[in-house]
């Protein structure tokens, strides 16, 4: 059986980089999304065009438009003298927000009234609009505490950010990605390998051969494992070394929880590939699991905002574990024992996954 095994695995591994395109595809893509979505795939707004329409022009709004022009993420600012150009920039998506001054702005601050200022936002951007007016809300903030300095005796706020304390987007986007990516590359390795089979004309073969479907998924299974834990690793070097990412943590419970975490990957792309004929079939498999995957990681959204059932179903996914190892391993100096609470339901998806594979391909191989 373990030469019968071996063979597998070494059949595994060269039909993966006997060829330059394979190669490529498993080496280069990964390692691209990576750098590109570091950069793109964040909340932070920096570019943003305003239009403002100012009725008052008195000292206090003109401070308002000088401390939002230096906020550092205004880089345009076009001045309208009519409702109807200020609806129009908004509607032709020329800004995404507008500043709104009534005629006796100033005035009412200068004899301690309320005074309102207009902000309006273009709610087709929604991300971005709710971040930009988080920054007005801020400046707003400000100015009202230098008019209106804040009594003693009352409660003041003072925000301080853990982990990272200067709310760097790329330390959170960055270690998710590590295993987004690599979720992916190891299900599309994994849901091809059977179908490969299937389609090459070369599943016959297994019929004959001296091996049991245990000893075939194992060979299937220790292939995509190694690749993908690789990438893992390749991809955890870049956040540390490249993105100049804090490493607080052990790396190795988080290279534990990276093999645990592509072993239970690795069960559920065998089980896609066990039930499919052809690789066309495997492929969309594979990204109609990978999106719900993502989906329910925590990733994009909090997994506590969704609904409860939905809740429950993301303590099935792997992903949304892993997360929890790799992203406090980076920046919370996270626990042993809080990493292996996190293991421990992914070996029981792998358990689950791996047994339902094994089942599938006994069956076709009878």
């Amino acid at each position: 059986m373990m030469t019968g095994l071996k063979a597998l695995i070494i059949k595994e591994l060269l039909s993966y980089l006997r060829d330059p395109k394979s190669r490529m595809t498993l080496i280069i893509p990964p390692l691209m999304q990576l750098l590109i979505f570091s950069y793109a795939a964040t909340l932070d707004i920096n570019n943003v065009d305003l239009v403002v329409l100012n009725h008052d022009n008195g000292t206090y709004s003109r401070e308002v438009i000088e401390r939002v022009s230096a906020g550092g993420f205004i880089s345009h600012i076009e001045t309208v003298s009519t409702e109807a150009e200020l609806k129009q920039a908004i509607d032709e998506r020329r800004a995404l927000a507008a500043l709104r001054f009534q005629a006796d702005f100033s005035r009412r601050l200068l004899a301690g009234t309320p005074a309102e200022m207009q902000v309006i936002l273009d709610g087709r951007r929604a991300n971005s609009a709710q971040v930009a007016q988080n920054y007005f809300s801020a400046i707003v903030a400000d100015i009202n505490r230098e008019i209106h300095p804040v009594i003693e005796s009352q409660p003041q706020l003072e925000i301080r950010n853990w982990y990272n304390p200067n709310l760097i987007y790329q330390w959170f986007i960055v270690p998710a990605l590590v295993g987004t990516l690599a979720m992916a590359s190891s299900l599309i390795i994994c849901a091809l390998s059977i179908a490969r089979e299937r389609e090459m004309g070369t599943f016959e073969q297994l019929l004959v051969a001296p091996t049991t479907p245990l000893a075939v998924i194992i060979g299937k299974m220790i292939p995509a494992l190694i690749v993908g834990s690789s990438l893992g690793c390749v991809m955890i070097a870049a956040g540390v070394l490249l993105f100049r990412i804090p490493f607080t943590g052990s790396l190795p419970l988080l290279l534990l929880g990276l093999v645990v975490f592509i072993i239970s990957v690795v069960g559920i792309g065998l089980m896609i590939s066990s039930i499919c004929s052809t690789q066309q079939q495997a492929i969309l498999g594979t990204f109609s699991v990978i999106v719900p995957l993502i989906l329910l990681s925590g990733f994009a959204t909090p997994v506590e905002n969704m609904p409860e059932l939905l809740q429950a179903v993301s303590e099935a996914n792997p992903l949304k574990h892993f997360l929890v190892i790799v992203q406090g391993s980076f920046l919370k100096s996270l626990s042993p024992k809080e990493v292996f609470l996190a293991i421990r339901p992914m070996f029981l998806i792998f358990f689950v996954t791996f047994t339902l594979a094994v089942v599938f391909v006994r069956k076709n191989l009878q």
